[in-house]
């Protein structure tokens, strides 16, 4: 019954999503007609506008997308995801003018490793995952298998790529651990006939494959860090290079130009232009990450590259200088707020970590690395003029918003790591909480920074504060059981909340007078402040702990999010879900409602952020959090 209630509730409308899975291999794909790229993250596919930033999104997998393709008129998009042991992976072909599904095509086990379609849109080639190993064709058409054959021999390793001829519906290539196949296809009979490539005695992984324009010859390139070439006549091994200088940590990318040069990418991330039989590198340009996807713009006077740091770099041709168009976390986020009265910044935090963003134009304005460190929380003071922030190392570090500097650190101040912070409204003190329980105030002066006073009553860690409007009260939730109440001018405890379950988050009602908390039982509870009473509790999720929860400005609403990967907007008075904002492939770490409830901003474990348009607009319009 709960499920079909929940399909009737209004879906929230998606805005942007900052984030691009750079692990899939050439998951980055620039269109045919040069103005969008298509690229996933997590369970979709986003399509991108170069030149407006306008967002579609293709929605419809039920875990990870491993695999992307675009046909070569650009009237087809395809992708292939990975699913549970035992379960089919499906692969979805979209309509890409109407951005809509066109078909599910249920046939690989596990996961859908690769897919190709053939030159004039035909058909459609796909590889399965190690644990289904075969290679099947589809009819685009008819939205149907015609046949499949396992992909590689019992003998050798499992097939890692593809690639469809250039001018042939009836040959493509598949490559990987030791095998190497060129495919013909006898369509009336429905047949495939693999004839495996002969390379003596050399042995090699095989990565990526790029076909010449007359599909005469084809080039691998392997972990080992050099370029096979294959004739694909007679099925033999014409070259081998570079000779000396292989390309470090393997070749993760390669494209073919049509000056014959080739565009190379490897697992160092550098990425270089090559020219000449030898595959000697004339250019090369240092990118962070590992270059998983090179896909050229039109006839590639202009391409773009994607890593594995979740970074999309522009190049020229002729200049080869690289230009960085995207970026997104490419860990857990763990955080994101607001400042004090504005909705167009918001900051988050991540491993290693702090970034400040641009919320109209998903533009990332300032990056703050602590390396090696992880960021559990971050903080602005009222005034914006500091970002105060919780570390793993038991830090607590304040840097400038606008230019990253390090203001002041804060040492020891906690022994298990700082794993909640939140400050004062008149920007004089900040109330941090830690991975051993204790709760403390400090006191920050412009030269020095001292603790006031040391609050023990937690058992275990402290997941979340939040500080009363006079600044005389704050509330903080831990894992062991307990949301307190406490008094912050004696530094005594108020009132103290138990429930049986881990606390993730805790928000105060805008007028003060009731507390909502939520953790791992899945439950939201509505307690009184004045004695710390039980009002009302409610089924806030079906599966999976609650991690993040806010309120609107006027109160009327609340937002939660958590391992079910749902955001859902509630009425605070009924109890009831009003909207349901389904986009997110990992856990919900944290969410927040804009200052002036114009969107909702959640982030995740997956590394993404999500804007959410918020579905009540006339809700405090004139009023500021």
């Amino acid at each position: 019954m709960a499920e079909d209630t929940q399909e009737e509730v209004p879906q929230l409308e998606l805005e942007a999503i900052i984030g691009f899975n750079g692990h899939v291999p050439s998951g980055l794909i620039s269109h045919p007609d040069r103005e969008h790229l298509v690229y996933p993250l997590g369970c979709m596919v986003i399509i991108q506008n170069l030149n407006t930033s306008k967002q579609h999104f293709l929605q419809g997998h039920t875990n990870n997308v491993s695999s992307v393709a675009v046909s070569k008129s650009g009237r087809y998009v395809a992708s292939g995801q990975v699913t549970y042991m035992g379960f089919k992976a499906d692969i979805m072909l979209w309509d890409y003018a109407n951005r809509e599904l066109c078909a599910k095509l249920p046939l690989h086990k596990v996961k859908v490793e690769a897919l190709a379609f053939s030159p004039n849109d035909l058909y459609l080639v796909s590889l399965g995952g190690q644990d289904d190993g075969c290679v099947v064709i589809w009819n685009v058409a008819k939205r149907e298998a015609i046949c499949g054959s396992p992909a590689s021999a019992l003998n050798v390793g499992h097939a890692k790529t593809l690639i469809y001829s250039n001018t042939s519906d009836e040959m493509f290539m598949t490559a990987g651990n030791g095998t190497l196949r060129v495919w013909e296809l006898d369509l009336p009979n429905r047949k495939m006939w693999g004839t495996e490539c002969k390379t003596g005695q050399l042995k090699r992984l095989v990565t990526c494959i790029a076909v010449a324009e007359d599909d005469k010859l084809f080039y691998c390139g392997t972990t080992t860090g050099d370029i096979l070439t294959i004739n694909v006549q007679n099925k033999l091994l014409n070259s081998c290079g570079p000779p000396k200088d292989k390309f470090s940590l393997g070749i993760t990318a390669l494209v073919l130009l049509k000056t014959g040069d080739f565009v190379i990418g490897s697992g160092d991330g550098k990425l270089s232009l090559c020219k000449g039989p030898n595959h000697k590198a004339v250019k090369s340009v240092k990118l962070q990450g590992a270059v998983n996807s090179i896909t050229l713009r039109g006839q590639g006077h202009q391409f773009f590259v994607g890593t594995s740091e979740t970074h999309i770099y522009r190049f020229n041709y002729p200049e080869f200088k690289e230009e960085l168009i995207t970026t997104c976390h490419n860990e857990a986020v763990n955080d994101v707020v607001f400042p004090f009265g504005t909705s167009e910044l918001f900051a988050t935090c991540s491993k290693s970590d702090i970034r400040v963003w641009h919320n109209p134009s998903n533009k990332e304005l300032l990056r703050i690395t602590v390396p090696n460190m992880i960021c559990y929380a971050i903080e602005f003071m009222k005034d914006g003029k500091s970002i105060v922030s919780a570390w793993n190392d038991g830090r607590i570090r304040g840097f400038t918003p606008e230019t990253g500097r390090l203001m002041y650190t804060i040492e020891n101040a906690h022994s298990m790591g700082v794993t909640a912070i939140s400050t004062t409204s008149d920007c004089k003190r900040i109330i941090s909480g830690g991975g051993e329980g204790q709760v403390r105030m400090w006191d920050i002066g412009k030269e020095s920074q001292s603790l006031v006073q040391s609050m023990k009553e937690h058992k275990s860690t402290v997941s979340c504060i939040k500080v009363k409007s006079n600044n005389k009260e704050c509330l903080t939730a831990s894992s062991d059981g307990t949301c307190i109440i406490w008094d912050l001018v004696r530094f005594v405890r108020n009132q103290m909340i138990l429930a049986n379950t881990l606390f993730r988050c805790v928000c105060y009602h805008p007028e003060e007078f009731q507390i909502i908390s939520s953790g791992t039982d899945r439950k939201i509870g509505y307690w009184e402040v004045f004695d710390g009473s039980p009002i009302r509790e409610l089924e806030g999720s079906l599966s999976g702990s609650i991690n993040g929860m806010d309120t609107s400005s006027e109160g009327e609403h609340f937002v939660t999010g958590g391992d079910d990967k749902l955001i859902k907007v509630w009425d605070y008075n009924e109890g009831e879900v009003t909207h349901v904002g389904i986009g997110h492939s990992g856990s919900i770490t944290r969410l927040c409602i804009c200052p002036f409830n114009k969107c909702i901003i959640s982030v995740s474990a997956d590394g993404g952020i999500i804007r959410w348009k918020y579905p009540f607009p006339n809700e405090g319009a004139f009023c500021v959090k």
